[in-house]
Formats: C-alpha cells, sequence, structure tokens
C-alpha cells in the first residue's frame, strides 16, 4: 500500500493496524522518496516454547516400576 505522509498523518493508526492485521508493507511517500512500515511477522506459539527434560527410554517401565519402598503413611 502507497499513502503519502499526509494521509499517513491523519489515517494513522487505521494505516498501522491494517498493516499489522494484513502483513501488508506501507510505503510512505515524502518529498518523492520512499519510507517502509514493515510489521513483523507473528511468533508462532512453538517458537515460544521451552526445552524440558525427558524421559530417555521406554516410559512403560517407569509405571510399572514398585515405587511402595518410597511411600511412607507419614508422608515424610
Amino acid at each position: 500500500m502507497k499513502v503519502s505522509a499526509t494521509e499517513l498523518r491523519q489515517n494513522l493508526y487505521r494505516i498501522i493496524d491494517s498493516a499489522l492485521e494484513t502483513g501488508e508493507v506501507v510505503e510512505i511517500v515524502r518529498k518523492g522518496r520512499i519510507v517502509r512500515l514493515v510489521p513483523d511477522p507473528k511468533p508462532s506459539i512453538w517458537d515460544r516454547l521451552e526445552v524440558h527434560d525427558t524421559i530417555d527410554g521406554d516410559p512403560e517401565t517407569i509405571v510399572h516400576n514398585d515405587w511402595s519402598h518410597e511411600w511412607t503413611p507419614e508422608g515424610d
């Protein structure tokens, strides 16, 4: 989308919101030169995930372990 500096000033928030929603680059023309407003891509939820320790081996072996020697009636 190309807009003049005057049009940008009059509709600043509408133009910014539109660029953010659509991802479209806005070109602002002033004195024959162009300035581009480029929105950053929205980060994926997968990019924010943290790495955690995992089980190394077969998880079925943990399920069938006998943990009764670890348990006490007092909860200590």
